[in-house]
């Protein structure tokens, strides 16, 4: 049984569909149900008054695309869909015998077809340490800013999207950057790339020198009530977030290479270990905490961002025994099923079993959510009428686009080389301050690609990769600026 106490109540409510998260994952399964199911009855079980949507879609070629998120109320997905029923609770345990979700509220709801859309918490370095944030919802962002406003240096650790983010868009406070990478960036770009983005750290924002043509991260609404775990992130979560400190001073970056936390001492307990005399810089101050690092290095802050990651969040489905991946997810096949008849799962919560295309690869991050949602949606959908589902394109090639440093970056295929081994060719064109583009070329034949700024390429890049054409007789022509290679491959 679940640790959690409830009562039960007498009438289970019932749904052909029930969706537990109100994450991009769930609410997209929840939409596309809309077109597939448009009269059948759906449940979604949401921790949080709000739920996450993906708005203004925007096609740039056929797989990839980007969006706005917006943090709506739940009432919205409701005015969508008269068959549609949004419950504000957590789901604390399932009887996949009876087909059936217990909710912390007392409430039983019982389902024909159900879909996990539990999203992930926060790997944070430190739970129970008062001086340590993970930073991965609304809530905790909320949290962030209040902290940050009485703070004058901080200190970051990860090298994720979220932390780069971060690093990029924290005024009036001196900032420590801890990665355990040889460069920044590491989870979408190569050190060539991190070199490219570096002159960006120490120097102002200048938002309007590169044009945004993605829609801003929306807030509607605030949650009176505190949510267990919100749902995470979406593009441009950080546009209209306020990221100033105390202090007035010119923008200030130590990046700390190739080393971890090693452990994080409060005023009390660095007086004690006389760590303060070792710390890395000279102050005239102390701090509430310091940090000791695996290089040696100490650093005094006023708290520690932990931005290291997330795990899939099925520590309430214990007691179900479902099939995990290493990674913790619950293991789904290419129908979006989990080990147990009638149950789905989409988005971070899971991960994927199938023989996977050459050019695509599982990450936890918000695009992926939104297309395993949506294509859960369609598996059980055909499931419901004994069909099957045929896996949808976008898990042909891995594409991501977002913005780091206020420039676009987006990535294909197996940008970074994944799965090649060492057996590959590296292309690269760089422009100081305009544009970083990288392609990965293996017997001739293009398979992945890195392109930082308005570069134009996404599309040409997107089918070469796909039709796998022989690109070897261009050589580096392939990246000269003076040829539209668009021309050679319409």
């Amino acid at each position: 049984m679940a640790s959690e106490t409830f009562s039960k109540t007498d009438v289970p409510l019932k749904a052909v569909f029930v969706i537990i998260g109100g994450g991009i994952a769930g609410v997209s399964c929840a939409e596309q149900l809309f077109v597939e199911e448009p009269d059948a009855s759906i449940i979604l079980i949401s921790s949080s008054p709000l739920v996450k949507a993906a708005r203004n879609v925007h096609k740039i070629s056929e797989r990839l695309e980007e969006f706005s998120v917006t943090e709506e109320s739940y009432s919205a997905l409701e005015k969508q869909n008269p068959f549609c029923r949004v419950i504000e609770a957590s789901a604390i345990e399932i009887d996949d015998g009876k087909h059936e979700v217990y909710l912390c509220n007392g409430q039983i709801v019982q389902y024909a077809k159900l879909c996990i859309c539990s999203g992930a918490i926060p790997n944070v370095i430190a739970k129970e340490n008062s001086f340590i944030l993970g930073i991965r919802d609304t809530e905790t962002v909320q949290e962030f800013q209040k902290k940050l406003s009485n703070s004058k240096k901080v200190l970051i650790v990860g090298n994720g999207g979220i932390a780069t983010e971060l690093v990029y868009g924290i005024e009036n406070c001196e900032v420590v950057w801890v990665i355990k990478d040889k460069s920044i960036g590491a989870t979408f770009f190569d050190a060539g790339a991190a070199q490219f983005f570096l002159p960006c750290l120490n120097e102002a924002k200048h938002e309007e020198s590169v044009p945004c043509k993605r829609l801003n991260y929306e807030l509607e609404g605030t949650s009176q009530q505190k949510s267990t775990i919100g749902s995470a992130l979406g593009p441009d979560w950080s546009v209209n977030v306020n990221m100033k400190g105390k202090i007035q001073k010119e923008r200030s970056i130590i990046v700390e290479y190739e080393c971890e936390v090693k452990d994080i001492y409060s005023k009390a307990e660095s007086n004690n270990k006389r760590l303060e005399k070792s710390c890395s810089e000279k102050v005239e101050e102390s701090w509430p905490v310091y940090v000791e690092l695996t290089n040696g290095s100490v650093h005094g802050c006023d708290f520690v961002i932990s931005a290291t990651g997330v795990i899939p969040n099925t520590s309430i489905f214990n007691n179900n025994k479902f099939l995990l991946a290493e990674d913790k997810g619950i293991l789904i096949d290419d129908q979006m099923k989990t080990n147990f008849k009638d149950i789905f799962a989409a988005g971070d919560v899971c991960s994927a079993s199938w023989p996977l295309a050459k050019h695509w690869f599982q990450m936890r991050l918000w695009t992926q959510a939104r297309q395993m949602g949506a294509f859960a949606a369609k598996c059980m959908s055909c499931d419901l009428r004994g069909e099957t589902a045929l896996l949808d394109i976008c898990f042909d090639l891995f594409t991501h686009i977002t913005r780091f440093f206020g420039y676009k970056v987006v990535l294909l295929g197996l940008y970074n080389g994944q799965k090649l081994g060492k057996d590959y060719e590296i292309i690269v064109r760089s422009s100081e301050r305009t544009e970083y583009v990288k392609i990965i070329l293996q017997e001739g034949k293009m398979q992945g690609a890195v392109l930082i700024g308005e570069t134009d390429l996404e599309e040409t890049f997107e089918n070469l990769i796909l039709n796998q054409l022989d690109i070897s007789v261009y050589g580096e022509d392939i990246l000269n600026p003076d040829i539209d290679i668009e021309d050679y491959f319409d």
